[in-house]
């Protein structure tokens, strides 16, 4: 493990501009929320086409005994992308409402959790499903706004916190602030 940290040192700073392009990608999703919501509903709508074809493709090369679940899956997919293509905004209504139903349930599921486990610093856990939890219900709350904007702010502020961690790793390895060993997780 040693030499790959010794790696990323000699590399830090790529790591430091790789962490800073992706900081201001996300300070510009956020500005530009609405654009990138569209952009995020393009994207998974191509990602589901081109899964299809993928799909279709392996049940035509792999005759098993479940082609037809194969194909299946395949058409559903793209016919949910093409969908998604045709009408972009239908698109981000559905997506948006079910993100905040994603929220709302493993918020739920993280705070139930939480109490029942009660492993060490379970605070955090709870305050992370109840974080959830309010997140899913202003998004929800806020339907249909939301969904116009909201996509490109999620994106937008994972940038930036994926940069931000970026960057703070890549200072911590040009100081030499990181072990050459990882302790062993709790």
């Amino acid at each position: 493990m040693s030499e790959a940290i010794e790696n990323l040192r000699h590399n830090w700073g790529w790591m430091l501009t790789f962490g800073v392009i992706l900081l201001l990608w996300g300070i510009f999703a956020v500005a530009y929320s609405i654009f990138f919501t569209a952009v995020s509903i393009f994207v998974i709508a191509w990602l589901l086409i081109i899964g299809g074809a993928i799909e279709a493709i392996h049940a035509l090369r792999h005759h098993e005994r479940h082609v037809i679940l194969y194909f299946v899956e395949a058409i559903l997919a793209i016919v949910a992308g093409a969908l998604l293509l045709r009408s972009p905004a239908a698109g981000a209504l559905v997506i948006t409402l079910l993100l905040a139903s994603y929220f709302i349930v493993s918020g739920i599921v993280r705070v139930v959790a939480a109490f029942a486990l009660r492993m060490p610093q379970w605070g955090w856990t709870m305050f992370s499903g109840l974080l959830a939890i309010a997140l899913g219900v202003l998004v929800w709350g806020g339907w249909p706004a939301t969904a116009f904007w909201v996509l490109g702010v999620f994106v937008g502020v994972n940038l930036i916190f994926i940069g931000w961690s970026r960057i703070i790793v890549a200072l911590a390895l040009r100081g030499g602030h990181l072990p050459l060993s990882h302790p062993t997780p709790i």
